[in-house]
């Protein structure tokens, strides 16, 4: 991999750029760095429970300048996997925050929080305001036959101190019950890399993913043909990249270390 070469830059957050509100060694450093060397960054984060603007205020609050237009999430993917491959007169039974059920409303789809007849799918996202109320709800709907979506395949979101059930642990709370499985839509589908470098205009071999987690962020790379890059800072360990079946072209520590082998490669 020629490090000198990558002019686009697909960053994970939870865990590779943060943990709650605390920025990572060599975070804020590395992105100043990409900014003034003519580079360009994309945010890629499977965290449905919050909008872009939450996201983007969240960075701005951390100290890193950051723009709308950098964000591509899970929302973003699920409403384009919506929109393209779905019929616009679907009607879904969302288990996601408020935050999420409105980014879908304002998208133009149809969202029930009740389990209404005419529902045609369940939707399931990273719910921070999950009940048991939901889960039951989904389960009736999926005993109906009714199709099984999910925003991504997360089993934990990482925090400060360590991980809480994300979508993929949700879903499998669910789908013990309803004895189905979801369709996942977020990271590892190459998606959101596919819209990044159509924005761009970057070519994959100019283009490096990194983040914590083997089989979202890096199958996700892996997937769409570019370069990744694993950092320790959150879910993945060294040993766990040792014996996946999508290991990445590079394990840094952390962002400090990505950018001093960048530096390093450019000299």
């Amino acid at each position: 991999m020629d490090l000198a070469n990558k002019r686009l830059f697909l960053l994970d957050l939870d865990g590779t750029l943060y943990l709650e509100e605390t920025l990572l060694p060599g975070a804020a450093e590395f992105l100043a760095y990409v900014r003034s060397h003519g580079g360009a960054v994309r945010y890629l984060t499977n965290n449905s429970s919050r909008g872009v603007d939450a996201g983007l205020e969240k960075m701005h609050r951390l100290g890193v300048p950051a723009q709308r237009e950098e964000f591509l999430t899970a929302v973003e993917a699920t409403v384009y996997y919506l929109q393209t491959q779905r019929i616009p007169s679907d009607v879904y039974y969302v288990v996601g925050t408020e935050s999420f059920r409105r980014q879908l409303r304002e998208a133009g789809f149809d969202i029930r929080e009740t389990p209404d007849a005419d529902v045609t799918a369940v939707l399931v996202g990273y719910d921070t305001e999950l009940t048991y109320g939901k889960v039951e709800n989904a389960c009736r709907l999926l005993a109906r036959g009714v199709d099984f979506l999910a925003t991504n395949p997360d089993w934990a979101c990482p925090t400060l101190f360590g991980f809480v059930p994300d979508c993929g642990a949700i879903c499998e709370f669910i789908g013990r019950g309803a004895g189905r499985r979801p369709k996942f839509i977020g990271k590892p589908d190459p998606t959101m890399i596919r819209l990044a470098l159509e924005q761009t205009g970057c070519l994959p071999e100019e283009t490096l993913m990194v983040g914590d987690r083997l089989y979202t962020d890096i199958a996700c790379g892996v997937n769409a043909g570019v370069d990744t890059v694993l950092v320790l800072t959150g879910e993945a360990t060294a040993q766990d990249a040792a014996v996946s079946a999508t290991p990445p072209t590079l394990i840094c520590r952390d962002m400090a270390e990505l950018l001093e082998r960048i530096k390093e490669a450019r000299a």
